[in-house]
């Protein structure tokens, strides 16, 4: 039986949890530390309606300084997690006014999954006030799924990677053009 293989890209602005929750997804520890990534590239090995998946998962660098860079790391990809900080609401905004666009550029007919990192910070006090300093609060989980809808996102989920069992996105099974499973 040959060995199933697939590439998941993680794109999103730095700092919103895209590499905590692939450190967690791959190794199963928090990093307590942020270390701004440039690019790093985890496996994780899964079980998948019984067949074993070998899931690449290429993290990527959010910062400007790193736009030109990033496309590098899209060819061959089967899926692309676009995410953002439920703490951050201009990182959400940016879903539409910069990663959407960027990934339907390089990567156009991949699906497309959309997650809110730190939920566990919706609801925490000094975040709320801190965002309250601008007029801002935290993401609702209705306008995360408002933004899936609006960019055509397979689909719309939220993690913690600090406090909650982190996603399984390679569960999902995730059609492309309707017919191919891709995991």
């Amino acid at each position: 039986m040959s060995e199933i293989r697939r590439k998941l890209v993680i794109v999103g602005d730095g700092a919103c949890g895209k590499t905590c929750l692939l450190i967690v997804f791959s190794k199963g520890t928090f990093p307590e530390v942020y270390v701004p990534t440039v690019f790093e590239n985890y496996v994780a090995d899964v079980e998948v309606d019984g067949r074993h998946v070998e899931l690449a998962l290429w993290d990527t660098a959010g910062q400007e300084d790193y736009d030109r860079l990033r496309p590098l790391s899209y060819p061959d990809s089967h899926v692309i997690l676009i995410c953002f900080a439920v703490d951050s609401p201009d990182s959400l905004d940016n879903v539409q006014e910069k990663w959407i666009s960027e990934v339907m550029h390089f990567c156009q007919g991949l699906p497309i999954i959309l997650v809110g990192c730190k939920k566990d910070l919706r609801f925490d006090s000094k975040t709320i006030e801190e965002l309250r300093k601008t007029s801002q609060r935290p993401v609702t989980p209705e306008e995360g799924m408002g933004v899936a809808s609006k960019i055509g996102a397979y689909k719309y989920l939220e993690c913690s990677a600090k406090t909650d069992l982190v996603i399984r996105v390679s569960k999902f099974k995730i059609q492309k053009d309707g017919s191919k499973e891709i995991v």
